[in-house]
């Protein structure tokens, strides 16, 4: 047996390395070049159209109007992430309490913010004025100290600030209270027993470890929120779709300038894109030992091994 095992082995040295032949896969190409076929066929079509008047599209692409709507989407996508991210921090850790009044509280905010449409909120933070006329500051049913017209305080931004912001919050809320259940509970027995106050173990240990869990689906949703402020045009909030309708509601250019708006749109996606990657990448390097290389380090991994490469061949030439 022994000697047979040997001859083999030597048989095998003496024919060589073996050479790995990949598997053919005809079928994977002629898919391949049959859909690069049809995509370049509608883009063709689609960019030759004479209907689609690209002179309008880059005309109006940089127009003084459209910048100050997108200026607009960006502060209310900022504002009303701040103020979701917040109100859902504090909404998950009164879900998590032991008080049962808070705990409940908490449930029903989520249960009616999540269950009526951001469009039926939008409205209603607009014209809350017509069942609150005046806003007050005071003892309930006593002295009223400060007192203000409920139209003056909720402007169109700040109707459209509080629909987005509270509606967020809930969804918020839930990714929060996700990433708090996932740290292990002897992180949070530890920290007791260090003399932590409860919190003190939720800053300084608790959400510091779950931002690995919560920072993929906020980045999620905060690139959902920069197309959702879309939906302030029923209250007349001049960011950049209800701007982009106010000109071709004059010029009947629809097309066009919805193609400019799609452009803006992911402009402004694409940043977010790219800065969720990374904190992603900050956050998540804890978790994982071999993260994939970023765009920037596999630039600089080319140019160092270029340049090695370089000394190489002048050493040999030497």
């Amino acid at each position: 047996m022994t000697e047979t095992l040997t001859r083999a082995d030597s048989a095998d040295a003496a024919a060589g390395p073996v050479r790995a032949v990949p598997v053919r896969r005809p079928g994977q190409r002629v898919t391949a070049v049959l859909v690069t076929f049809l995509l370049v066929f509608l883009l063709e079509g689609w960019i030759t159209n004479p209907r689609m008047q690209w002179g309008t599209v880059g005309e109006f692409l940089f127009s003084p109007v459209i910048m100050e709507g997108l200026r607009t989407t960006l502060l209310l996508t900022a504002l009303a992430m701040a103020l979701g991210i917040a109100g859902g921090v504090l909404l998950a850790v009164l879900r998590m309490s032991a008080n049962p009044v808070l705990s409940r509280l908490s449930w029903g905010y989520i249960w009616l913010f999540r269950g009526t449409p951001l469009l039926v909120q939008l409205l209603f933070w607009y014209f809350l004025s017509a069942i609150v006329p005046t806003i007050g500051l005071g003892i309930p049913w006593g002295p009223t100290f400060v007192e203000a017209d409920t139209n003056v305080l909720i402007t169109q931004l700040t109707a459209a600030v509080l629909g987005l912001g509270l509606h967020e919050a809930a969804y918020m809320a839930e990714i929060v209270r996700a990433g708090i259940t996932s740290v292990d509970d002897g992180q949070s027995e530890a920290a007791q027993a260090l003399g932590m106050s409860r919190g003190q173990t939720l800053r300084r240990i608790v959400l510091p470890q779950a931002l690995r869990i919560i920072i993929p689906p906020t980045g999620n949703q905060a690139i959902s929120m920069l197309k959702t402020t879309s939906l302030v045009f029923a209250i007349a909030v001049p960011e950049l779709l209800t701007s982009i309708q106010g000109i071709y509601s004059r010029n009947f250019q629809q097309v066009p300038l919805l193609v400019v708006a799609c452009f803006w749109y992911l402009v402004a996606t694409s940043v977010l894109n790219v800065g969720q990657y990374y904190l992603e990448r900050r956050f998540g390097r804890g978790a994982s030992r071999d993260l994939p290389p970023t765009p920037l380090q596999r630039l600089r991994a080319a140019a160092r091994n270029h340049r090695t490469a370089r000394n190489h061949r002048e050493e040999k030439a030497r």
